[in-house]
């Protein structure tokens, strides 16, 4: 049988249309394989939202060629689309497939190298190839494309013009992975503006999502602030919509907002989050912050660190500028030096891990459903799982037991913050033991 090794890296977005790869190859009879070594086709899906990112990717490329040169390398993503032409050539790249035709990656790649095609009744259940890859929620693409251009991303380059799913479509996938997983993340590119091409927002699809499927757990993924609407909040008040919302400010300081072109003022972002904290028990809001934009002055970083203070994020993805060719911010006057941008990254990564450790606190000795992924790590008194609690905070759980808790949610109760201020310890309810021991 024809096999096939799946890599990405980047955003939910990338994970979630490999996922859909992965279905889709086994849906024709291709096997999944985890080993790139003994694979005949290799599909790598690149990322190119920073300079790190792309060279990330290309050493990805170069790495899946080295281990097998025999096999036919696939790339997609936003850095092959970007890259010259001569770039797949010179990674040794067999086939590029655009963002524009990332829905028929699998088709375009059977086409490409003739792969023999089994009926669809002769492969496993679909949903296997995630559990097989160590993983316990699912992520949804729902859109793709943004129609908004922040001066420095070139990821709506890459990606071009908003498109969405149908919402039957979307219902109709998160009900085949229901009888696998528990937990589905909602992603795309411009996730907020789902629908603007179909006549729907944001709001119908989570709703349509709640009434039409028995998925236990719906997260929603980057969602930009000014695309939340005033009655969005109530949708939280069914418990199956995880209490947590990932809002990219990017900056806290109005005048960097501008030169950004991003459309949510600082004070408006405040209002928003009390209020939500206000009607919404636990929620949990996480950022990106994006250090030394170009102009980026002493007084306006003060501005970022004040907001961040102001705000207590349970989590800040700090990215430092760099200078993307095709967006209108690699055109600004004041580059910050990369000696300014350390020294403020250092300095908000300490900020961001005491609010993390003080977000944490204000949760231990509390209960919680805990859905564990992955697989435990053995120590000298037992197992520790990893999981994460509805309003997303990381929470390791020991047991003395061996009863296999992965992909299952599992009451406990935690204990204390990890010494290293990144996670909660937990242990299961005595109750749920004895329903699964017999204790």
């Amino acid at each position: 049988m024809t096999s096939v090794h799946l890599q990405t890296l980047g955003c939910r977005l990338n994970e979630a249309e490999l996922e859909t790869w992965a279905r889709e190859f086994r849906a024709r009879g291709i096997v999944i394989t985890p080993d790139a070594a003994c694979a005949d086709m290799v599909v790598v899906n690149t990322c190119a939202v920073t300079q790190e990112a792309v060279r990330k990717s290309r050493n990805l490329i170069r790495r899946a060629q080295r281990q097998n040169p025999q096999a036919k390398l696939v790339v997609s993503g936003c850095y092959s689309s970007l890259a010259e032409p001569q770039t797949a050539e010179e990674l040794g790249i067999d086939l590029v497939v655009s963002n524009h035709e990332k829905d028929q990656l699998v088709d375009l790649t059977c086409q490409a190298f003739a792969v023999p095609v089994m009926p669809q009744a002769a492969t496993e259940p679909d949903a296997s190839s995630l559990l097989a890859r160590g993983r316990q929620r699912a992520f949804i693409k729902v859109q793709d494309g943004c129609r908004y251009r922040c001066t420095y991303c070139v990821v709506t380059l890459a990606r071009g013009a908003e498109r969405s799913r149908p919402l039957a479509e979307i219902i109709a996938e998160i009900q085949t992975l229901s009888a696998e997983v528990h937990e589905v993340v909602l992603t795309g590119v411009h996730l907020g503006g789902y629908g603007h091409d179909l006549g729907h927002t944001l709001t119908d699809l989570v709703q349509a999502v709640l009434n039409e499927t028995t998925i236990p757990r719906i997260r929603l993924g980057s969602v930009e602030p000014w695309d939340i609407p005033p009655d969005f909040w109530q949708l939280f008040n069914n418990p199956r919509l995880m209490p947590h919302l990932h809002l990219p400010m990017q900056s806290g300081s109005d005048s960097v907002l501008r030169r950004m072109a991003r459309r949510c003022k600082t004070a408006t972002f405040t209002e928003m989050i009390n209020r939500a904290r206000q009607q919404i028990a636990d929620i949990t809001v996480t950022t990106d912050i994006i250090v030394g934009f170009p102009g980026e002055t002493a007084a306006e970083w003060q501005q970022t660190l004040d907001f961040v203070a102001q705000i207590r994020f349970a989590h800040i993805h700090i990215f430092s500028y760099s200078a993307r060719a095709g967006t209108r911010a690699a055109e600004l006057p004041a580059p910050v030096s990369r000696t300014v941008q350390r020294t403020r990254s250092a300095q908000l990564h300490q900020i961001a891990t005491e609010h993390r450790r003080s977000v944490l606190e204000q949760h231990v000795g509390r209960t919680y459903p805990i859905l564990i992924e992955g697989q435990p790590t053995q120590t000298r008194t037992g197992r520790e799982w990893q999981g994460y609690t509805p309003n997303y905070l990381r929470v390791r759980l020991h047991t003395t037991s061996d009863v296999d808790l992965a992909n299952q949610i599992v009451p406990a109760h935690t204990r204390q913050v990890t010494p290293d201020g990144a996670a909660l310890t937990a242990a299961t309810l005595s109750s749920f033991r004895n329903r699964h021991t017999g204790g």
